[in-house]
C-alpha cells in the first residue's frame, strides 16, 4: 500500500518512546473497536479502554499499577472472529484490539519491531477504508495505489504517525506533560484514523 511500511526510526527509540508511539496508534484505532462492540453487543469495550489507559498511566508515571500480562488474555478475548462477522465493521475493530494486544508486548518486552506493525496496522486499516469506500471495479490495481496514497485520510495518517515519531523523539524522557498532550493528540475529539467515533 504505502511505501514508508516501516520507519527506520522506531528501531532507534527508546523503550518509553516505542510504548508510547504504540499507545497512541491504538488509542486514534480505539473508536473502530468501540463502535463496533457497541453495534454488535459484542466485547468489552469499558475494559479494554481501563486496559489502555492503564499504558498511558504507566507512561506518565501516575503510580497506578497495572499487571500486564495478566491484561494479554483479557484483550485477546475481544479479538473478533473475522470468519463470525463477516461485514466490514468487523475488520477496524479487529484491527484495534489487535493494535492493543501488541502494545502490551512492547510494553512488556519493548521490541521495536511490533510497534512497527502496529504502524502498518494502522496504515492497511486506513488503505482498506479508501479501498472499501471509494474504489470500484473499473479501476485498476495501480489506480486503487494512487487513490489510496494520494487520499487526504491516508495523509493524515501519515502526518499523525509523524508528528507522534516527532513529539517522542523531542523529548529526553517521559513527563507527564508530554505523555498528557500526546494522549490529547491520539484521543483526536474522539475520531479514530478512519473518521469513525463512537458518540452515541
Amino acid at each position: 500500500m504505502s511505501d514508508q511500511s516501516t520507519n527506520p526510526q522506531l528501531f532507534e527509540l527508546q523503550d518509553w518512546q516505542l510504548v508510547a508511539f504504540s499507545a497512541a496508534l491504538s488509542e486514534r484505532m480505539f473508536p473502530n473497536f468501540a463502535l463496533f462492540s457497541r453495534l454488535v453487543e459484542f466485547g468489552n469495550a469499558q475494559q479494554l479502554r481501563q486496559i489502555l489507559n492503564g499504558v498511558w498511566d504507566k507512561l506518565a508515571n501516575t503510580g497506578a499499577k497495572m499487571n500486564f500480562e495478566v491484561q494479554l488474555d483479557k484483550v485477546e478475548a475481544n479479538i473478533p472472529d473475522l470468519e463470525e462477522f463477516t461485514m466490514y465493521g468487523a475488520f477496524p475493530a479487529n484491527d484495534a484490539v489487535v493494535a492493543l494486544y501488541s502494545t502490551l508486548n512492547v510494553v512488556l518486552v519493548a521490541d521495536a519491531e511490533e510497534a512497527a506493525n502496529i504502524a502498518s496496522l494502522s496504515r492497511e486499516c486506513v488503505a482498506t477504508f479508501i479501498e472499501v469506500s471509494e474504489a470500484d471495479d473499473q479501476l485498476s490495481d495501480e489506480d486503487v495505489v494512487r487513490l489510496i496514497n494520494t487520499h487526504e485520510m491516508m495523509e493524515q495518517e501519515e502526518a499523525f504517525q509523524d508528528e507522534v515519531l516527532a513529539r517522542i523523539t523531542a523529548a529526553k524522557k517521559a513527563n507527564k506533560e508530554l505523555i498528557t498532550e500526546l494522549r490529547a493528540l491520539a484521543h483526536n475529539e474522539g475520531v479514530s484514523n478512519i473518521g469513525i467515533t463512537d458518540s452515541e
